[in-house]
């Protein structure tokens, strides 16, 4: 339990800190983005630190309860998977994030997603 607070302390006030940035800054996220899926290099090394942070989650927490800890395992094998298409297909990723551009509502529900699993996290994290 306590990797689980942990962890819920460390990802949960990003996440969220994350989820304002992208609420309060849409037209920055967005050149950011189109940068990014521009670049081979950047696809290549996000695909490679988030392989690691994804594994370190793994490593340390793969608990599959039915409670709030389950998030953190998800977020670790979401984490890994997009890693490992980065780094092996970055076209697809490339292909998401044009359609996320096209797409305004996919952004900011994205977005809500993030604030929502953030405060989640913040929440069971620092309430334990």
């Amino acid at each position: 339990m306590q990797a689980s607070i942990f962890i819920a302390r460390l990802l949960g006030p990003l996440i969220v800190v994350v989820a304002i940035a992208l609420f309060s800054k849409p037209a920055m996220f967005r050149t950011m983005l189109q940068e990014f899926i521009g670049s081979p290099i950047w696809l290549y090394f996000a695909g490679f630190a988030g392989f690691l942070a994804g594994m370190a989650v793994i490593l340390t927490h793969n608990v599959w309860a039915a409670d709030w800890r389950v998030i953190i395992t998800l977020f670790g094998w979401f984490s890994v998977v997009r890693a490992l298409i980065s780094i092996l297909q970055p076209q697809w990723i490339a292909a998401a994030g044009n359609v996320i551009l096209q797409r305004r509502e996919i952004f900011f529900a994205a977005a809500a997603v993030n604030l929502i699993v953030g405060l989640v996290l913040s929440y069971f994290g620092y309430s334990a």
